[in-house]
């Protein structure tokens, strides 16, 4: 039986696979009523027998994000279908592996208007009809490449650091207006997502998260709590964001060469990529001829971890930083205790 208390509106694009369809799954199983926006309609129409099977009500919407019509399109039939939104959850994206140098000037373009402007267009979508109503939350999907660039992913760490720009300049907005609607973001770590079998790739070998990886699940809580409390302006997500943003903060320098010495060995596999593999950056790899539903997850299972302390602790900071002041005090009197003994 659905949970009438938690019922919302919520709309997610990249919903068809990786953290997206983990995402719709998480906010079905409270029953919220879905509507999944993405390009590939084998990878959609598996998302909406999740969504059935969680106990949410799913409506699928094909679209390309990159294309801000399109998108205006999808929300009014998201609306006509389910009502105005409470959430919206941008995280469709797409990306190259490769050298700078390597990276035409419209795969370059490409990467940028699904994984940037994707955003825009869908924010815009959503303040058309939240403003009025001075309510919804709007989240941003996010990584900690949008801090820290690294190499081979110049397209995508650029697209990202873009979204994080442009929302704190709407963040302020909003709370210059004394809007009600809130903006917030979600920094992932590296997840074992099916991106890096349809990625764009130029590298020799097959391409990889970095490690340590995390199950797109992991992820998929952190929105859906960042859609209930979108008030913090910012998540981390995974001990490995949190470390990588306040070591960049504190030695963006070492960091560089740091990334330059491992990072083209540690985003790929010790076996050879495959020339002819499915890419995604000009149309959906779930459309081509297998119709191939690729889920939420990838390849990297056996690597990934199902939980994360660090991700607890940022929902949870009040009760986090309690403890550890507590552990700090408990540690003081156990020093003093052998200092007196």
């Amino acid at each position: 039986m659905t949970n009438q208390r938690h019922t919302k509106t919520v709309v997610v694009t990249g919903a068809s696979g990786g953290v997206g369809r983990a995402a719709v799954r998480a906010f079905a199983a409270r029953g919220d009523r879905v509507a999944l926006l993405a390009r590939g309609r084998t990878g959609l129409a598996a998302a909406a027998d999740d969504v059935v099977r969680a106990g949410g009500e799913a409506l699928t919407v094909p679209v390309d994000v990159s294309d801000a019509g399109a998108v205006e399109e999808a929300a009014s039939r998201v609306e006509e279908a389910f009502g105005p939104p409470d959430v919206w959850v941008n995280n469709a994206f797409t990306g190259v592996f490769a050298p700078f140098t390597e990276i035409a000037a419209d795969e370059f373009r490409r990467v940028t208007e699904v994984t940037y402007l994707g955003y825009v267009y869908g924010t815009q979508a959503a303040l058309r009809r939240m403003l009025p109503r001075d309510h919804g939350a709007i989240v941003q999907v996010g990584s900690a490449l949008a801090y820290r660039g690294i190499p081979l992913q110049s397209a995508y760490c650029g697209a990202k650091h873009a979204i994080q720009g442009w929302n704190e300049s709407l963040r302020c907005e909003l709370l210059h207006s004394g809007s009600q609607v809130r903006t917030t973001m979600v920094q992932l770590p590296a997840l074992d997502t099916p991106q890096f079998d349809w990625v764009l790739s130029r590298l020799p070998h097959r391409a990889q998260p970095v490690p340590p990886i995390y199950e797109p699940e992991v992820a998929a809580r952190a929105i859906v709590h960042a859609a209930d409390h979108p008030r913090r302006r910012e998540y981390w997500v995974g001990a490995s964001t949190a470390a990588t943003l306040l070591a960049n903060a504190v030695a963006p320098g070492v960091l560089d060469r740091y990334l330059a010495r491992t990072g083209f060995r540690s985003q790929q596999t010790a076996e050879d990529r495959d020339p002819a593999a499915l890419v995604n950056l000009w149309s959906p790899a779930d459309d081509g001829p297998s119709g191939h539903d690729f889920g939420a997850h990838g390849r990297f299972g056996p690597q990934a971890r199902a939980t994360s302390a660090q991700a607890w602790a940022s929902r949870h900071h009040m009760a986090a930083g309690a403890a550890a002041a507590m552990a700090a005090a408990a540690a003081v009197a156990v020093a003093r205790g052998l200092r007196n003994g």
